[in-house]
């Protein structure tokens, strides 16, 4: 007779689950061993065997995220599916359709405070839309269910914990229920909202529209209102995949990743038309202008700055039903001047991404490298830190492109492990992880799983021996850099002694080689590039506290006498922007 854990197996692969990442542990083994007798079945699931939960669960997010349907972590009680929090709490912020598997320990000892006891579904609630314990087996079909199509439509993580012992009890009867998948629904704003907002974005002359994650699927509907209110469209980052590409209104980013234009076009508006996006950076938004806001979630309207007219309903829908209900004729000369300022801004960013003949690498031509050279559907994963101000700044986005981060939660070590969930989504796609070194350091076990899987990833690691962002943060904040050093072996070689092609790059010259072999190569690859310490990137905008601040960190610097810190940043910065003029 099937078991409890037999049951859980054909749920998945009745929702349409192909893979489980994770790793076993003694209250998981009924569990992995389900999925064992099921492997040698047609269409079985397939276990990703991973070297940390963290890392798992990172991949299952990107999984999740690159094909829009639910992905499935699991693994053993206390410390193990303790490890998952940090992966699942990104994934929750990301919004992205995640079943947990949290194995717990034997049922008759829960709140004895026996060996390894924790109590998951507790700990899992903040970073969850769902999180049920299951102590009786006749629970399971219910709670299951209810916890993927949680996860689908809430787009969330969805938790179901599960003692060791209720794996192996005998399976509960109940009918199967059809494949759990998401629903499609459409929401346009009632007909008072509509014409309250075209009310505020007619009465204004300067227009802007800031686009986030939700614009996804909306691109023509978005340019085209766009091109009716002679409107520049910002992007916050989470957006630049889905609007960027094919725009005439795209004047860039803004935000502590973004650059001048971006800030400049949102400043200088009277009306801000926020599309789908839940920015989080108040200090962006202009000051004087009146504020439409369109989100699919009523409870994200005005949290990050008033609005004047909110409006819920998707993107797509909502610019489609507010175009005819803008004036014509409106004036060009803002969104004429936007586009010029973007222009002048991004000839200056390219001309920093260059060969300059000298070593250390400049970190944005790697980035500008990688853009060239990548496939036209590769999609790019970025470690928080200064590779997602690389990848922001220098990876084109064309509609197919996809770029994946920890752009919510903001965690370190995203990078690699959300490139094998992505891989392992589409094994033909290139896939791209551009990681910082701390990043790849403190999730370095999981090279061993890109070989263990089979999943030829590329991973191109700037390796400034340095957590640079942070050195960045100390600057502006006027602190003497301390406890941000790297000793670093060499990645490549690392990589090579697990059995993936190792290559290390120290001279801007070779550079264009080894990335040309590296995408070129059949099977995982990590370069290993040896790049600026002391490169800035700064944001938009400086406060003046924060001017004060990097004066401040300069005195510091020479008085602790590490003067030739500043040496080496006058080195890299000032002398190449001169000559790149």
């Amino acid at each position: 007779m099937a078991d409890v854990a037999d049951f859980f197996v054909e749920t998945l692969k009745r929702a349409g689950v192909t893979r489980v990442w994770g790793l076993p542990g003694d209250s998981l083994n009924a569990f992995t061993d389900a999925l064992r007798r099921d492997s040698g079945k047609d269409g079985g699931i397939r276990w990703m065997h991973m070297r940390h939960e963290e890392a798992a669960a990172f991949a299952a997010g990107a999984d999740a995220e690159l094909n829009g349907e639910l992905a499935v972590v699991a693994g053993s009680c206390g410390p193990g599916n303790l490890h998952f929090i940090n992966g699942l709490f990104d994934a929750n912020r990301t919004r992205v359709p995640v079943l947990a598997i949290a194995s717990h320990i034997p049922s008759a000892e829960i709140g004895s405070s026996y060996f390894q006891e924790t109590h998951p579904q507790e700990l899992f609630r903040e970073c969850s839309v769902y999180s049920e314990l299951v102590s009786d087996p006749s629970q399971l079909p219910w709670v299951l269910e209810i916890a993927m199509r949680t996860a689908v439509e809430k787009r969330g993580v969805a938790v179901v914990v599960v003692p060791g012992d209720v794996f192996f009890a005998d399976a509960p009867s109940r009918r199967a229920t059809a494949p759990i998948v998401a629903t499609s629904s459409v929401v346009v704003p009632d007909d008072a909202g509509l014409a309250a907002a075209a009310d505020v974005l007619n009465g204004a002359k300067k227009v802007t529209i800031l686009a986030g994650a939700g614009v996804a699927g909306a691109h023509d509907e978005v340019v085209a209102l766009a091109a009716k209110l002679q409107a520049p469209i910002v992007h916050a980052l989470r957006g630049k995949e889905h609007i960027e590409w094919e725009n005439p209104y795209d004047v860039g980013m803004t935000g502590l990743l973004g650059f001048a234009s971006g800030y400049r076009a949102m400043e200088k508006c009277d009306a801000l038309l926020m599309l789908g996006t839940d920015f989080p950076y108040r200090q962006f938004f202009p000051e004087n202008a009146k504020i439409v806001q369109v989100d699919i979630r009523g409870e994200q309207l005005g949290r990050r700055t008033p609005i004047d007219v909110g409006l819920v309903g998707g993107v797509r829908e909502t610019a489609a039903a507010l175009l005819p209900r803008i004036d014509d004729g409106r004036s060009d000369s803002f969104v004429t001047d936007a586009v010029e300022h973007y222009r002048k801004t991004r000839k200056g960013l390219d001309e920093l991404a260059v060969d300059d003949g000298k070593a250390p690498i400049h970190p944005q031509y790697v980035a500008a490298l990688l853009d060239e050279l990548a496939s036209e559907d590769a999609v790019f994963t970025a470690d928080v830190g200064s590779p997602v101000i690389w990848a922001a700044r220098y990876l084109t986005m064309n509609g197919r492109r996809r770029l994946l981060g920890s752009f919510l939660h903001g965690s370190m070590a995203n990078a690699m492990p959300q490139a094998l969930g992505a891989q392992a989504a589409d094994r033909s796609r290139q896939v791209i992880a551009l990681a910082g070194d701390g990043g790849l350091a403190m999730l370095m076990g999981d090279l061993l799983s890109i070989r263990q899987n089979d999943l030829p990833v590329k991973i191109v690691v700037f390796n400034n021996a340095s957590l640079n962002f942070v050195e960045l943060e100390m600057k502006a904040a006027g602190i003497v850099n301390f406890g941000t050093g790297l000793e670093n072996p060499s990645f490549a070689a690392v990589a090579e002694s697990v059995g993936i092609t190792g290559i290390r790059v120290e001279q801007p010259g070779d550079l264009r080689a080894a990335l040309e072999r590296a995408l070129a190569t059949d099977g995982p690859v990590l370069v290993d590039v040896v790049t600026a310490r002391e490169e800035l990137s700064m944001p938009p905008t400086i406060t003046a506290a924060q001017m004060k601040g990097f004066t401040v960190w300069a005195l510091k610097t020479v008085l602790s006498g590490r003067g030739d810190e500043l040496l080496d940043l006058a080195d890299t910065n000032v002398w190449r922007r001169l000559t790149h003029r």
